[in-house]
């Protein structure tokens, strides 16, 4: 699939061709490709709804780091209403969740996967030890790959609509509110890579993207192990 985001010769198209392996796998895992035909298991599923919450929680720590790292005010109070959109959708993340039959005091008592605490404190670790260009390429593969994920989705030959219990989350991230925000943290990747001397760090920010795609891909993988 040829590269929705980013623009030609900016920073994103470079990190997801370079990572191509790692980002393909991320966003063409089996377990994509479940939600697509609608065969993923239930059990799968669910397993993933409540560890996302609680990724969620601990992403909107990162952004909250972010904050601390941005380059100027505006990025600040971008970055502010990024980490408030984000305990928002935790609300409606719950809400979601009921819908499955979770129930909410059940989700809040689950323990983070070892998959969830590898993948949230690693993006962590780079934000501390690197400058705010590092941590948002950490970012970059769960926002923008989700985007990524759901037009694979659409465009994939067996994409069952008609009685898809994954209906629901496929068309969030399929509309244009989510595409305009995975769209958007592409386009800081450029305009971070040119402030921020991406070019020649291009090798380093390249594989951390490719180590954020793969934990990525771990973290699907962790909902299909439940099954």
């Amino acid at each position: 699939m040829s590269a929705p985001y980013g623009r030609e010769g900016g920073l994103f198209r470079a990190l997801r061709q370079g990572a191509a392996r790692e980002w393909d796998a991320y966003c063409w895992h089996p377990f994509v490709q479940g939600l697509a035909e609608g065969t993923l298991p239930l059990a799968a599923f669910r397993r993933y709804l409540v560890q996302d919450y609680l990724f969620l929680v601990q992403f909107a720590r990162a952004q909250a780091l972010a904050v601390v790292k941005a380059e100027s005010l505006e990025a600040m109070r971008e970055k502010g209403r990024v980490v408030q959109a984000i305990l928002d959708e935790t609300k409606l993340h719950l809400v979601y969740c009921r819908e499955w039959g979770l129930d909410e005091a059940a989700v809040l008592a689950e323990a983070e996967a070892p998959e969830t605490v590898g993948y949230t404190r690693w993006v962590m670790d780079q934000g501390f030890r690197g400058d705010i260009l590092d941590l948002e390429v950490a970012l970059a593969p769960c926002t923008v790959g989700y985007g990524e994920v759901a037009r694979r989705i659409e465009a994939h030959p067996g994409r069952v609509r008609e009685g898809n219990p994954y209906e629901n989350w496929i068309v969030q991230y399929a509309g244009p509110d989510y595409q305009a925000v995975a769209a958007g943290a592409a386009a800081r990747l450029d305009m971070l890579g040119e402030t921020h001397g991406g070019a020649a760090r291009i090798a380093s920010l390249t594989r951390v993207f490719a180590e954020a795609s793969r934990l990525e891909a771990d973290f699907w993988q962790m909902g299909l192990n439940a099954s």
